[in-house]
């Protein structure tokens, strides 16, 4: 019998495969919820927000129960993008999701402060227990899908999400920037580490369209997402434009008044 010196690295046995601990929380016995995904990026300002406000939107608008956990707690920008203002309510046992006029549920840490404006000066541990509360306290009811807006980068809340939550997949955001391939390559490979499968790219600020002659000018330089897909070996599920009427939509928290019809057709994959 030979005894263990705790080097897994110079080892034949598979002890360790079998000894892999799972720090998956689990959902409270209110939430029944099919398919968590998450929205990446790479770095900051490329509108993961703002797609995963989109997504959620389309989603219900085809008659999917959805749900938003939003996940960015030290910048959360969900709840103004809907016109929730009111703080969430809470029973004798739950956090209440914040429901926006389309039925899309939400939790997000500014439905909690006293202000929207009030800043989240908080460590990293603080914050990932946070958002494990926001998976196993909030009383989500039956969702099929709960998107959650993650922040950027692969850092404490990226690795809290992917290892506490059952996350069926994310969706990586990117811009048309030179900078695109190594911000989609360190969310793609920090998604690949955590064996959760990426459904794929979408790139936003793709281009601006003319509408006096409808020529699509890219404002940013020419895009690489479809070189980029292809190395990595995932689809480009949409390219979305520089568009002024979405901005408006957002900070007037119309955001479920948008179309897009750029996404149309990886959301019809979601019913």
């Amino acid at each position: 019998m030979c005894e263990c010196n705790h080097d897994c690295s110079s080892c034949s046995s598979k002890c360790a495969d079998e000894k892999k601990q799972s720090f998956l929380k689990p959902a409270n016995k209110y939430s029944k919820i099919k398919k968590v995904i998450g929205v990446v990026s790479g770095k900051g300002g490329v509108g993961k927000s703002l797609v995963t406000c989109l997504l959620a939107s389309k989603c219900a608008a085809l008659g999917l129960r959805v749900g938003i956990l939003d996940a960015d707690i030290t910048g959360p920008s969900v709840p103004k993008s809907f016109g929730i203002n009111e703080r969430a309510m809470q029973d004798e046992e739950c956090l209440l999701p914040s429901v926006t006029k389309n039925g899309i549920k939400i939790m997000s840490v500014n439905l909690l402060l006293e202000s929207e404006s009030t800043p989240v000066i908080w460590r990293g541990p603080v914050i990932s227990g946070v958002i494990e509360q926001f998976w196993s306290d909030v009383r989500w009811g039956e969702l099929d899908y709960l998107f959650v807006d993650m922040p950027p980068g692969t850092g404490d809340v990226a690795l809290t999400v992917f290892q506490s939550l059952p996350t069926d997949g994310v969706v990586i955001v990117s811009t048309p920037q030179e900078l695109v391939k190594m911000i989609v390559n360190k969310a793609y490979h920090m998604a690949k580490m955590m064996n959760v499968p990426v459904l794929g790219l979408i790139e936003n600020m793709s281009y601006y369209e003319c509408p006096g002659c409808g020529k699509k000018v890219e404002l940013f330089g020419s895009s690489k997402i479809d070189e980029t897909a292809k190395e990595l070996g995932v689809p480009v599920l949409a390219r979305l434009p520089v568009s002024p009427e979405l901005n408006r939509l957002v900070d007037s928290g119309k955001i479920e008044e948008a179309r897009c019809a750029a996404l149309d057709e990886f959301v019809n994959t979601l019913k």
